[in-house]
């Protein structure tokens, strides 16, 4: 069932929430919590999809925040409120309402989501793209307990990384992160059947610039406190995870992005099922917890001071060398091993007898 809303406001989408309820005959709310998605129209369908497919291991009441751009000056004055109400087959198994802000109300969203929150349930923020660099500062994050955001969306990873551990809060999280689940898995439970053995390095393959590769290398250096070398590879994603030890390699390769292959000194090799997983199954791991990740903020802030210690030098500018006659200019070591001899002056003419 859907219902349009035109130049409404937040008590009259309350009431077509109420009165659609009752019109299919439900209405009793069994939802656990408020997911607040803030997106773009391109990007809106996407997300709202995901939401609603993970709705069916968490019913929840799905509100959608699109804040719509105005062309003029006289356009961006003038505040309006379209919504569209959304019960039944049409909302997964829960409820959907998807807010299209106009204006100055734009700057204001936190004001008019605040009164369709659920009472007594927990609030999630996910921005699948364009999330702000500081999560819990930002007016709608401030709402949630639990704030999601994707670097993988990020025109710089990297740099969106930083920016996370720079304004991290307890509470906030990334899709990047939740992507390496299976990984962190896998590489736990193949160190336990070696609980004897010693890590000496670690090397990380995957695409460049994935932010969970960076993450995943950042895990495993503050967890073993050993040098990690993150290297680039043709994808998808992570390709292959490598242990370094003194009794052989423990090594976790996957390189068609579904069947990984997993090795381990004195046992044979064995394939795990290592697929990727699509928006949906990310999303609704992450709902499955709503208090802080500890691991992943000792991840985060570690990996950003150990990148930041190992960003190399400039290269010294290199001194011109002097002008000679003659052809051959000697550089390097052999240049600074000796000064070289003053030439021999001419020999004095005899005077004239």
């Amino acid at each position: 069932m859907k219902i349009d809303l035109t130049e409404t406001t937040s008590s009259k989408i309350n009431a077509a929430l109420v009165q659609a309820r009752r019109d299919i005959g439900t209405p009793a709310i069994g939802m656990v919590l408020t997911l607040v998605i803030v997106t773009d129209e391109e990007n809106a369908y996407d997300a709202l999809k995901s939401a609603n497919d993970a709705s069916h291991e968490h019913p929840s009441r799905i509100i959608v925040v699109i804040k719509r751009v105005s062309r003029s000056a006289r356009s961006r004055r003038d505040a309006r409120l379209d919504a569209e109400v959304r019960v039944g087959a049409d909302a997964g198994t829960g409820e959907t309402v998807v807010l299209r802000l106009h204006g100055e109300l734009v700057n204001h969203a936190q004001s008019v989501v605040l009164p369709l929150l659920l009472p007594d349930a927990p609030v999630v923020v996910w921005w699948p793209d364009g999330a702000p660099s500081d999560l819990a500062g930002d007016p709608l994050g401030a709402l949630g307990q639990r704030r999601i955001s994707d670097t993988y969306a990020c025109e710089n990873p990297q740099q969106a990384l930083g920016q996370r551990a720079a304004a991290y809060a307890p509470g906030d999280t990334d899709l990047s992160w939740t992507r390496i689940t299976p990984w962190r898995s896998m590489l736990a439970a193949a160190l336990d059947q070696q609980a004897l053995v010693k890590v000496a390095s670690v090397v990380v393959e995957g695409e460049d610039e994935n932010p969970s590769c960076e993450l995943l290398a950042m895990w495993l250096a503050d967890r073993l406190q050993v040098p990690v070398r993150r290297t680039a590879s043709q994808g998808p994603g992570l390709t292959s995870v490598r242990l370094e030890t003194k009794d052989g390699d423990i090594v976790l390769d996957r390189a068609d992005g579904s069947l990984a292959t997993l090795c381990m000194p004195g046992q044979p090799d064995r394939n795990v099922a290592l697929k990727r997983r699509d928006t949906a199954e990310l999303l609704a791991e992450e709902l499955r917890r709503l208090d802080p990740d500890n691991t992943f903020e000792a991840a985060l802030k570690f990996g950003v001071a150990k990148l930041a210690a190992e960003a190399p030098a400039p290269a010294p500018a290199k001194a011109k060398a002097a002008p000679t006659d003659s052809p051959e200019t000697v550089t390097g070591p052999k240049a600074d091993a000796a000064p070289a001899k003053p030439a021999a002056k001419p020999a004095k003419k005899a005077p004239a007898k």
